[in-house]
């Protein structure tokens, strides 16, 4: 039984391998500035995981092979004992991950740690259980101030906004759609107003939580129009599963006419 048992681990080893040399299942369309980066980042990941995977079932697989239907005599150990297989373990795994690290910073920069450009679309993006609402700065190019006390979904005032006594918020849009100029860069300012939510776009190749308490953003340029899902990745409640929104990439006509026709609203 245990050799047959190494062989199992072998061919199982092998056989989840297929599909991803194979390339069975194609990743979404790319429609980001940034993406092709997320994916060879992906794409090396997959290889050196990939590997160090096949190569632990294999060793197991050989040591299973050695020791199977042993009946006496001396069990051989590795060379320093158990510890000095600890210690490797931790350089392997360490270095591996170094590696992945070194190798993705300029992916996750991109994203993360270089600056907006000044002239980047700023939206206001809120996540409340169940729900994304969007916000853009009117004519005046800037935002109302927020006020939670004065939240109230039953009238539409998703943001706690006061036109009354605050001139800036009375030409901001507020909508549950995000729709945005196609080869632009959009600068997403992003809240929660509840729990732990997040904004996921696999086209976009973002995926961003909302932590509660923090302003939060991420900015990115999309590449080609069309509508794509918008979802939340969070386990936040009982609505979870259909927390989501669209992303409308349109084209810079199609966004200013899309502007006019909501501030009329």
């Amino acid at each position: 039984m245990g050799k047959l048992f190494a062989v199992v681990v072998v061919v199982i080893a092998i056989a989840s391998a297929v599909p991803i040399v194979m390339h069975t299942w194609a990743p979404p369309v790319d429609i980001s500035t940034h993406g092709h980066a997320i994916d060879e980042q992906l794409k090396d990941t997959m290889v050196e995981a990939g590997i160090s995977f096949l190569g632990a079932q294999l060793v197991l697989a050989f040591f299973v092979w050695q020791v199977a239907g042993r009946k006496d005599g001396p069990i051989k150990t590795f060379p320093g004992g158990a510890r000095v297989m600890v210690i490797a373990a931790i350089l392997l795994v360490g270095t591996e991950i170094l590696a992945l690290g070194v190798l993705g910073q300029k992916a996750w920069a991109d994203v993360y740690f270089t600056p907006a450009k000044p002239d980047a679309l700023q939206v206001q993006a809120q996540a409340g259980q169940f729900a994304f609402y969007f916000r853009y700065p009117g004519v005046d190019g800037k935002f109302g101030a927020l006020h939670p006390d004065k939240i109230d979904e039953g009238n539409s005032n998703f943001f706690g906004l006061d036109p009354e006594h605050d001139m800036d918020s009375r030409d901001d849009v507020v909508t549950g759609e995000l729709a945005i100029p196609v080869n632009r860069e959009v600068h997403l300012l992003m809240h929660a107003k509840d729990v732990g939510h997040s904004f996921y776009v696999r086209e976009l190749r973002i995926q961003q939580d909302f932590v509660p308490g923090l302003d939060l953003s991420v900015h990115f340029t999309a590449t080609q129009t069309g509508r794509y899902e918008i979802v939340c990745t969070q386990l936040c409640g009982l609505g979870h599963y259909n927390m989501r929104a669209y992303l409308s990439v349109l084209s810079p006509d199609d966004f200013d006419k899309w502007m006019k026709e909501k501030a009329a609203q």
